[in-house]
Parts: structure tokens; C-alpha cells; sequence
């Protein structure tokens, strides 16, 4: 592990922390408000993510090895995300009430992969994380549309899996399209004005999302998220015990492979990130204690400040030996 990957990952992490304490702020002040906030969150679920997943794939110059990597990744992201609920059913006996038993499954299932995520690959794998995190993402995209919805419609009649939800969202349609641009580009230069469009639009996401997790948690009452142990235990196991049963697993499968040291770090630094902001949007549409699901993103959120060093420094010495 580089020093300078190391400074890279505690900078971009400090910034993270500062944006969420601003975001804390201006729910404090009445700048962010709930409408402001269910405003800014379609802004990046509609607007702001698909161009950052358009974007993370057209930023690269065309190359079959490139392409050969991505879907080495898109795989990873196919077979992590059951192997991460199966360790979330395990653990999710902890909790007692049905709502939280299931949305803590949810949480602990999928995390922050792109928002908070592809600057923390950006930061760790300079010239490949987000290309390959934005392959990752498409399996992140399908399971929490499937699995997700699942996970939280358990005990209730009125939310329905539905095969046009699994297929077209705002996750799954970009990542075609992002696709099949970036296979385009094997034949057409891509155009300089759409890469920056959809650049600086995708930059909004990062900001804006952890602005959002931040104005959460300024909603729950400090007594709530810092006395509360089913929170601790949570995050207990989603920010250290997962991302250590992830990075093991990794280590074991790639005994063989060649290039094992980036997978390994790969998935450990994703099965490290926060929860995924998703759950709150989600939690709220379907009267699932929003609360709760705030509270399981925000303290994640901070807690992880902390945790991915520590991880990072355990993935580390793992993936080494």
C-alpha cells in the first residue's frame, strides 16, 4: 500500500466528512428542508446518476482489455451482492422487529457503491476504479431492483416485484446506454462536448448525496443514533465484520489468479462503503420507518470516516499474503 494511496483515500474521506457535517448544517438552518431534500434526491436519481454511469464509461479511450476488465467487474458485481445477503440474513436475526430486521438486511446488503463509491475508487485505483466500479454498478443496479425490493416487501401485499422494474430504472437504462457508447467509440470519436456534459453533471452526485445524508441524520434526535445498540451493532457488522468476510472470501477464490491483489482490494473497499441512500428513498415511498433507515445510511456515513482506513490497511495486508 502506496503512502500516496493511502493520502489519496484519507482526503477524499475527510472531504466526504465535511460535506455531510455541511449538509447537517443547513438542515439545522432551514436552508435543506424535506421538500428541498425529495427535490435534490430525484435530481440525482434521474438526472445526476444515470449521467454519471453514462460518463464513468465514455471518459475511457476504447480498448478490448479495458472492456475485457469491465466485465470481469460487472461479474464480481453479479455474485457479491447474493453472497452479501446471505451474510445480511445471517446477521439480520439480531434484529427483532420486522421492519428493521429487514431493512438492516437491506442495508447490509448494498452500499454506497456509486455516489460515495466512485470517488473512493477514484481515489484508491486512480486509473481504473470508477470504469470498473461503473461495470460493478450495473449488477448493483439489477439486484436492488430484484433482491432489494424482495428484502423490503416481505409481510406486505402492496409492494410488488415487477419485471418492468428490474429491467428499466434509472440504474439499469444508463448502464446500456453508457454501454453501448462505449463500444461506439471503437469505431466513432465520441463527442468532447457530451463527455464534459456528462462529467460535470455526474460530479453532482457526490456532493448533493452526502448533503442529503447529512441533513438525515440533523433529523434524529442525538440520543437516538448515539444510545441506540441495535445501531451500533449494525454498524458493527456492515462497516467491519461484512467488509472482512468479503475480503477473505476474495482472497480465497483468487488464490490462483494473477492479478488477485486488485480484486481483493476491490471488493474489500465496496463491501466497506456506507449503506446505500437508496434504503431512505425507499423506506419513505413505502412507510418502512424512514427514521430508521436515515439512521442506518447517516451513522454508516460518519462511522466510515473511521472504518475505510482500517479496512483498506487489513485488505491490505490480506490481499498480500
Amino acid at each position: 500500500m502506496s503512502s500516496t494511496t493511502f493520502f489519496n483515500l484519507l482526503t477524499i474521506i475527510g472531504v466526504l466528512f465535511l460535506v455531510m457535517v455541511a449538509g447537517f448544517w443547513c438542515r439545522r438552518r432551514g436552508i435543506i428542508n424535506d421538500v428541498t431534500s425529495n427535490r435534490m434526491s430525484k435530481l440525482i436519481i434521474e438526472v445526476g446518476q444515470p449521467l454519471l454511469i453514462i460518463g464513468s464509461l465514455i471518459n475511457k479511450e476504447f480498448s478490448w482489455e479495458l472492456l475485457k476488465g469491465g466485465l470481469l467487474y460487472f461479474g464480481i458485481g453479479l455474485v457479491i451482492h447474493p453472497v452479501m445477503c446471505l451474510v445480511a440474513f445471517l446477521f439480520g436475526h439480531a434484529f427483532t422487529d420486522p421492519d428493521e430486521k429487514k431493512l438492516s438486511q437491506f442495508a447490509l446488503t448494498f452500499t454506497n457503491c456509486a455516489f460515495i463509491g466512485f470517488p473512493i475508487l477514484a481515489a484508491v485505483f486512480p486509473e481504473t476504479g470508477v470504469f470498473y466500479g461503473s461495470f460493478f454498478v450495473i449488477g448493483f443496479h439489477i439486484y436492488i431492483w430484484t433482491l432489494g425490493i424482495y428484502l423490503l416487501s416481505r409481510g406486505r401485499e402492496d409492494i410488488k416485484l415487477t419485471p418492468k422494474k428490474a429491467i428499466l430504472n434509472f440504474g439499469t437504462v444508463p448502464c446500456a446506454i453508457g454501454l453501448a457508447l462505449y463500444l461506439l467509440k471503437a469505431v466513432l470519436p465520441m463527442p468532447a462536448v457530451f463527455i464534459d456534459f456528462s462529467g460535470y453533471m455526474g460530479s453532482l452526485c457526490m456532493p448533493i448525496s452526502v448533503l442529503i445524508t447529512g441533513s438525515l441524520l440533523a433529523t434524529q434526535k442525538p440520543h437516538d443514533i448515539l444510545c441506540s445498540p441495535r445501531i451500533y451493532l449494525f454498524n458493527a457488522i456492515k462497516l467491519i465484520v461484512m467488509p472482512l468476510i468479503i475480503c477473505l472470501l476474495a482472497k480465497l477464490v483468487t488464490l490462483r489468479v494473477t492479478d488477485s491483489y486488485e480484486i481483493v482490494m476491490f471488493c474489500t473497499v465496496i463491501a466497506a462503503l456506507p449503506s446505500a441512500a437508496t434504503i431512505t428513498m425507499l423506506a419513505e415511498l413505502y412507510g418502512i420507518k424512514p427514521g430508521y433507515a436515515a439512521q442506518t445510511v447517516g451513522t454508516s456515513s460518519l462511522l466510515s470516516v473511521a472504518t475505510l482506513p482500517l479496512l483498506y490497511f487489513l485488505g491490505d495486508l490480506i490481499a498480500r499474503l
